[in-house]
């Protein structure tokens, strides 16, 4: 079931949007309107695999979604994670073989739009062709930070700048309850995405818990000191490019 905050399935993405630029009536219109079709999900459900021809743009309503490519040696890299608001893939509406595989953590809402409405919309609208254009760039720039998070960093300020990362997104959509947030993600997959051992994962999480920095159990995260987490991740928010009002201190 969708969150109650939400009215129609693009709202997240539509006002990240509107934190840019303003968006004309039609060009909202134009949003709304496009060809949607929810589905929801289980966990670990995948919604492109690596080497097919997808057809669809997939957005995320509820939960999170990561992507991720696996090596001969069958050890898995998560590239990315992916929160409500998102959408996940709009460079498959130009690249014909999907190179990596996107896939749920948990039971999630999903919209999938169709490519041909999707570069429809682009060519009648230049707003929104921009607003396409934004996100995959915006794509590339987290991108580049993981790179440098996962090759110059220790596995301590990795994962710190991991949390603090994911939690200026989720806030920036409206899904942080005060320092709190769900984050279903095991330390396994936080272990995936940084490039180090679940053991290390825990051990790392174990330290923070023991500092009082955060406490991360079941589906929920709390991040008590946020200025230290922050220094130890050496986490500046330029490359997320949070134009508009934005508060970062939990």
């Amino acid at each position: 079931m969708m969150h109650k905050t939400v009215s129609h399935y693009l709202d997240r993405f539509i006002d990240k949007i509107e934190a840019r630029d303003a968006l004309s009536g039609d060009e909202r219109d134009a949003l709304t309107g496009l060809p949607q079709k929810l589905v929801q999900t289980a966990a670990r459900s995948r919604l492109v695999e690596e080497g097919e021809t997808p057809t669809h743009c997939c957005t995320v309503v509820e939960g999170i979604v990561y992507r991720s490519k696996i090596a001969a040696n069958g050890r898995r890299q998560i590239i990315s994670f992916h929160v409500p608001g998102d959408m996940v893939d709009l460079h498959t509406v130009l690249f014909k073989v999907a190179d990596h595989t996107i896939e749920t953590v948990r039971n999630s809402a999903i919209v999938l739009i169709p490519h041909t409405a999707i570069l429809k919309t682009a060519e009648e609208y230049p707003a929104l062709a921009r607003a396409f254009w934004y996100d995959t760039l915006l794509d590339a720039s987290i991108q580049r930070e993981a790179l440098l998070n996962n090759g110059r960093r220790d596995a301590r300020a990795r994962t710190a700048h991991l949390f603090c990362e994911l939690a200026v997104r989720l806030k920036r959509v409206g899904l942080v309850n005060g320092s709190s947030f769900e984050l279903p993600l095991t330390q396994t997959d936080i272990a995936d995405a940084l490039g180090i051992t679940p053991i290390h994962t825990n051990r790392v999480m174990a330290k923070f818990r023991n500092e009082g920095l955060i406490a991360f159990g079941g589906r929920s995260v709390t991040i008590f000191d946020w200025k230290a987490l922050v220094a130890i991740g050496e986490f500046d928010a330029t490359y997320l490019h949070l134009e508009g009002p934005s508060d970062l201190h939990l």
